[in-house]
């Protein structure tokens, strides 16, 4: 069922759909729980990284299982309309971005546990947790949009 043709009235299966949807709404969801911390929400917002972190890693394991079975990217770019150096290239960015991004959310929702663990959220006084977050924040929403743009030239162009 999962590889079966999706919802969105493309060539790609049901789960590249799924996956896509979820990866091109995330950044909205990030804001989100950023406006939680905004409004001194702390609580919400720890809550709602975990959920959006534990979405993220759940649902790339999933992509990964499925790309594997179904053929994965040789496979569909095999009747893709787009040349084959360029979007490889442009996959193997997107994967660069999307590890860095994901393994520095990952230290920074471990290490603020650890940080609020020890020292409540007055230990968050005069640290880089909001630099370090924006830097997550666009290195995650610039691989969503590059995830969407590979479903894109894929899929559809």
């Amino acid at each position: 069922m999962i590889f079966e043709p999706g919802f969105l009235g493309t060539k790609a299966p049901l789960f590249m759909d799924i996956i896509t949807i979820f990866f091109a709404v995330m950044p909205i969801i990030l804001l989100i729980s950023v406006s939680f911390a905004k409004a001194k929400n702390y609580k919400l917002h720890f809550a709602s990284q975990a959920i959006a972190l534990a979405l993220a890693l759940v649902i790339t394991v999933f992509f990964e299982v499925c790309v594997r079975i179904s053929g994965g990217f040789l496979e569909w770019s095999k009747n893709a309309n787009v040349n084959y150096d360029f979007i490889l290239t442009f996959l193997v960015i997107h994967i660069f971005i999307a590890i860095l991004a994901v393994g520095g959310w990952l230290y920074l929702f471990i290490s603020s546990y650890k940080r609020y663990k020890a020292l409540g959220y007055e230990g968050f006084k005069n640290t880089n947790h909001k630099k370090i977050g924006l830097s997550i924040f666009l290195a995650l929403t610039i691989s969503s949009a590059m995830g969407v743009y590979i479903y894109y030239a894929l899929f559809i162009y």
